[in-house]
């Protein structure tokens, strides 16, 4: 009989997301003693059927278990970077990337690197490029910042570099999409 203490979940990448499951562990009476994007640790540990119970409750809202090692990791490496990137501070350009995963994951970087990429089909940079680019979105839409700042904040070499990548990514200049009525953003967990 499976019976588990720490879960992983997938799809929960914001703060929105820890209360949503949170309020569902609560109402299912399953004790949570720790909850961070991805990992909730549970006082104590389900058998299978409240863990099916969970399961079931967990994909009305949207979220999914991850019950295997590699899922986990690839969860690991998406949660690490959608935290880097939403943080309200700068992005760090000179932060490496490669060293940090590696160290948030306790795995060697071209390990996972070849992982990500057999798995999601497209490069650990790639993925990292679309969540910028989703982010430019957002913060174009919120009209709060400028492009020079916007370039800054998420560490961007120049301004000029932001322009190409987020065209090349959408097919549109940022200052075109900015104007646009309809703008077409796509969820975290879709990226």
């Amino acid at each position: 009989m499976e019976s588990r203490k720490e879960l992983y979940i997938k799809n929960m990448v914001c703060n929105r997301c820890i209360k949503v499951i949170s309020d569902e562990f609560n109402k299912l009476g399953a004790e949570i003693e720790d909850i961070t994007l991805g990992i909730v640790v549970l006082k104590k540990a389900l058998n299978a059927d409240r863990l099916n119970e969970i399961r079931k409750t967990l994909i009305e809202s949207g979220f999914e278990l991850i019950d295997d090692r590699k899922s986990r990791i690839i969860d690991k490496i998406k949660t690490e970077i959608i935290n880097i990137i939403y943080s309200s501070k700068e992005f760090d350009i000179k932060i490496n990337m490669s060293g940090y995963l590696a160290s948030k994951t306790g795995y060697d970087y071209s390990y996972i690197s070849n992982l990500f990429s057999s798995v999601e089909g497209k490069t650990i940079e790639q993925y990292i490029i679309n969540q910028k680019i989703e982010r430019v979105k957002e913060l174009l839409v919120y009209d709060e910042l400028t492009l020079t700042e916007i370039s800054y904040k998420l560490g961007y070499k120049s301004v000029q570099h932001l322009s190409t990548q987020f065209k090349i990514i959408t097919g549109l200049n940022p200052s075109y999409f900015k104007k646009l009525k309809n703008k077409k953003r796509i969820s975290l967990d879709e990226i």
